[in-house]
C-alpha cells in the first residue's frame, strides 16, 4: 500500500455480479441491526484506497469561529495546517445560524478585561469595515457577512489549507491515536493525514466515531432558527407599545408561536435589520441526521408563521420582512465529550482558579428548558468577577492525539449553559490549536502536555490568561 491511500476494509459476502461483471461498488445485502434504516436492509461496501489529498501537522475539524481560531493558533506557532468545513464559509453559529452578538471582554465590573487573543482581534479588524457595534461593556453586535470575509482573510493568510464544502465521515484510527480524517466533497472520498486531531464540530462527531467515551444529557437545550427582519423601527413608529419579542407569543393572533424567550440584535452596517432570535424547537437531538432534518424545516416554519403575523397584522397585509434566512438552525446542545476534568456550576459560581485555565467568562448560567419556554439563570455573585474554563475540560479521556473544543466541552448542565457561549467557545478553539502545537512540539500525548508553556504561549499570542 503507497502512502498516498489510506485503507479502509469493509465487509464483503457474494458479490453481486451482473452480466457477467463483478460488482466493484457498494451491494446490497441483509443484517439483523439495520443503523437507523428499513429493517434488515444494509448495502455492503467493498474494500477501498482512499487517496491521500493533504498531509499536516495538524486537522482541524469544523470551521466554525472556534475552529479558525484553533487552526490560526497552531499555524501562527508555525504548524501545518488543514480546516475541514461543511459550509462553503467559515463561522459557524455566528455566520451560519445568523447568531450576530458576542459577549462581554470585561469582568463583571465591567473595567477589567478579561477576553482578549483572537476575539479581540477580529472585533478590530469589523471595526475597521464598521461592521461591528459594542453597547457599552456588555455585547457586541457583529455583521454576519463581513465576519465571513474577516476569517477568510485569517485562514488564508495563516497559509491553512482549507477544504471547504467537505463533510468529515469517519476517522482511521491506529494504536489509539488518530491518523487520518476521511472526507466527502465534490472531488470524492478522500483522506486529509495530520499528527494531531482537533474536533471542532460541536457535536464531538470526531470523538464519537473513534469510539471515546462521549454523553447526552437526557433534557437537551432546544435549538433555535435565527432569522434577520427588516423594517421593525418602522413598525414600532406606526404602533406604539409594538415589541417584537413578546408578540410573537401572544396569544390573540392565530400565527403566534410556542411561549418562549426572545432577543433582537441590530445588524451593523444595515438600516433597520435585526436579527431575531425566538424560535424554539422542542425534544430534537440535532446530532441526530432525521432529527436535525426536522428541526430545520420545524424551526423555519415558525419563522414563516412570525413573518405572516407581522405581515397580517403590523404591515397591512403587504410588505416581506424576512430579509435573511440561516444556512443552518442554531444548535445548542447534543453530545458532551468525557474529558479529564468535568467543569460544574459550582467552580464557576464560586470563581474557582485553575492552574491549567485557558479562558475566562462572565456570560451567566443560561439553560433552556427541553421541557417547556422557561429559562434557568443563574448569576456571578458581586464578590465573583468572572469565571474560568481549565484546559483539562478540553482533553478526552484516552486520547492521545485529539483534543476537543466548543460546545461538546465536558460541563454539567449548568456549567454548561454560562460557557457554551460564542466569546467562551473563541478561547477554546484558541487554546485547542496551541495545546495540539506544543504536542508536537514537545512529543507528547495531549493529557502530558507543559501547562504552564501552553499558557504563556497562549499569553504571547494576546489571550487574557490570568
Amino acid at each position: 500500500m503507497g502512502k498516498n491511500v489510506c485503507r479502509r476494509d469493509f465487509l464483503v459476502t457474494a458479490p453481486l455480479a451482473l452480466a457477467g461483471v463483478a460488482a466493484t461498488g457498494p451491494v446490497l445485502g441483509s443484517s439483523p441491526s439495520s443503523g437507523g434504516g428499513p429493517k434488515g436492509k444494509v448495502v455492503r461496501e467493498a474494500p477501498r484506497d482512499t487517496p491521500v489529498v493533504h498531509e499536516c501537522d495538524v486537522c482541524v475539524v469544523g470551521g466554525s469561529c472556534t475552529g479558525v481560531f484553533a487552526a490560526v493558533a497552531a499555524a501562527r506557532l508555525g504548524a501545518k495546517v488543514s480546516l475541514i468545513e461543511l459550509n462553503g464559509f467559515f463561522g459557524g453559529v455566528a455566520t451560519a445560524s445568523l447568531v450576530n452578538v458576542w459577549h462581554s471582554l470585561k469582568d463583571l465590573s465591567r473595567k477589567e478585561q478579561i477576553i482578549g487573543g483572537l476575539t479581540e482581534e477580529v472585533i478590530d479588524r469589523l471595526r475597521l469595515r464598521d461592521a461591528v457595534a459594542e453597547h457599552g461593556a456588555n455585547h457586541f453586535e457583529l455583521n454576519p457577512e463581513v465576519l465571513k470575509l474577516e476569517l477568510d482573510r485569517l485562514v488564508v493568510d495563516a497559509g491553512i489549507r482549507p477544504f471547504l464544502h467537505a463533510m468529515f465521515v469517519a476517522p482511521v484510527v491506529q494504536d489509539g491515536r488518530m491518523t487520518a480524517a476521511i472526507i466527502e466533497d465534490k472531488s470524492g472520498r478522500r483522506a486529509i493525514r495530520a499528527r494531531q486531531f482537533i474536533d471542532a464540530t460541536g457535536d464531538a462527531d470526531v470523538v464519537a466515531r473513534m469510539g471515546l467515551e462521549v454523553y447526552k444529557r437526557d433534557n437537551l437545550q432546544p435549538p433555535t432558527c435565527v432569522c434577520i427582519l427588516q423594517g421593525l423601527g418602522a413598525i414600532a413608529g406606526e404602533h406604539k407599545g409594538f415589541n417584537i419579542n413578546k408578540v410573537i407569543f401572544d396569544t390573540q393572533y392565530t400565527q403566534a408561536i410556542r411561549q418562549g424567550f426572545a432577543w433582537t440584535a441590530r445588524v451593523p452596517g444595515l438600516d433597520d435589520h435585526q436579527m431575531l432570535s425566538g424560535t424554539r424547537v422542542f425534544g430534537a437531538d440535532c446530532s441526530d441526521a432525521d432529527q436535525l432534518t426536522d428541526a430545520c424545516l420545524e424551526g423555519r416554519r415558525q419563522v414563516q408563521s412570525i413573518c405572516d403575523l407581522l405581515r397580517e397584522h403590523f404591515l397591512g397585509g403587504r410588505g416581506a420582512p424576512l430579509a435573511w434566512l440561516p444556512a443552518k438552525i442554531g444548535i445548542r446542545e447534543t453530545r458532551h465529550v468525557h474529558c479529564l476534568h468535568t467543569l460544574t456550576a459550582e467552580e464557576l459560581l464560586t470563581g474557582r482558579r485553575f492552574d491549567d485555565a485557558i479562558g475566562n467568562g462572565t456570560y451567566p448560567i443560561d439553560v433552556h428548558r427541553a421541557d417547556g419556554a422557561g429559562i434557568q439563570w443563574g448569576h456571578l455573585p458581586k464578590d465573583v468577577p468572572f469565571y474560568q474554563i481549565p484546559f483539562s475540560s478540553l482533553v478526552p479521556r484516552g486520547a492521545k492525539n485529539v483534543l476537543i473544543a466548543g460546545r461538546s466541552i465536558d460541563a454539567d448542565e449548568g456549567a454548561f449553559g454560562a460557557v457554551r457561549v460564542m466569546v467562551n467557545c473563541n478561547q477554546m478553539g484558541q487554546a485547542a490549536g496551541v495545546g495540539a502545537w506544543l504536542a508536537l512540539d514537545s512529543g507528547v500525548n495531549v493529557d502530558s502536555l507543559d501547562l504552564q508553556r501552553l499558557r504563556a504561549t497562549l499569553r504571547n499570542q494576546g489571550a487574557v490568561v490570568v
